[in-house]
């Protein structure tokens, strides 16, 4: 019996916590495999992506800036993956075939699930911060939830205006976010402004109803500059270490067989990691 490989594609891919992360699914559901990181240049990824089922894996994560490559490569798109313009995940089959997914918007929605039970999508409007490939992610998943009304606003409209335009969404400049704020129900911070190293998040929450949702997908720090101050106007928040955790959970489950299960003992050795 082959022992089965998986991996995280990515250049670099040094950072990623995905190791830890399924390592941890590894030992704790006593599973014989392994989860490597796999540094691959872009020229290298045709041949690469092709010759992993040949040398075991089952599969392999995609990061930074691969994710659009491979669903030209893969012989098998989801429509979530198409959606989204980029994949995250991929499986490969006895035959070599490539499989290509996204489960970012389903990471997205499971840790709102997890962390704000309560958490009501049709409460009224979401606001998605930024216009990058998480926002993309981000609007799928709120448009299946059934969010009512999207609005994305981005420091540089025109692409908030062309991703608004592809996703049937409204955008706003981004000094206009405030006049929305009132009516909101979801707070999405998909920019890297208050990450650790980058500049804050400058946001006057106060119109902000107190029962609205405020999630961040940055999760370094844990608690964000923006979810303080949410926090402190009694909105619940979420962090942003919970959706990477949980959009693993398809991919492990599809390589090793088993459905493993986000836990605080997870977060912690994600942390630490």
């Amino acid at each position: 019996m082959k022992i089965p490989l998986a991996g995280v594609i990515g250049c670099p891919v040094g950072h990623s916590r995905s190791p830890a992360l399924h390592g941890t699914w590894l030992r704790q559901l006593r599973i014989p495999g392994h989860y490597v990181p796999l540094h691959i240049e872009g020229e290298d990824l045709p041949h690469m992506l092709h010759a992993l089922p040949r040398l075991g894996f089952v599969g392999a994560n995609v990061t930074i800036p691969h994710k659009e490559a491979v669903l030209k490569l893969a012989h098998d798109v989801t429509d979530t993956a198409r959606r989204i313009g980029a994949a995250n995940t991929l499986s490969f089959g006895a035959d070599g075939s490539i499989h290509a997914d996204n489960t970012d918007a389903y990471g997205f929605i499971a840790n709102l699930r997890q962390n704000a039970s309560d958490w009501n999508a049709a409460r009224g409007p979401a606001l998605v911060l930024g216009a990058g490939g998480a926002a993309r992610a981000i609007v799928v998943a709120l448009q299946d939830a059934g969010v009512p009304r999207i609005y994305i606003a981005n420091r540089t409209l025109a692409r908030a205006e062309a991703l608004a335009a592809e996703f049937g969404v409204t955008a706003l400049p981004w000094d206009d976010h405030a006049q929305v704020l009132p009516d909101l129900g979801t707070l999405v911070n998909t920019t890297s402004l208050g990450m650790t190293g980058h500049p804050a998040l400058e946001m006057d929450l106060s119109a902000l109803p107190a029962s609205a949702l405020v999630t961040d997908i940055v999760y370094t720090p844990l608690e964000t500059p923006l979810l303080a101050q949410a926090r402190a106007k009694g909105c619940a928040v979420v962090d942003g270490l919970g959706m990477l955790l949980h959009q693993a959970v398809p991919g492990f489950e599809r390589w090793f067989g088993l459905r493993p299960e986000v836990t605080d003992d997870l977060r912690r050795a994600v942390l630490d990691a």
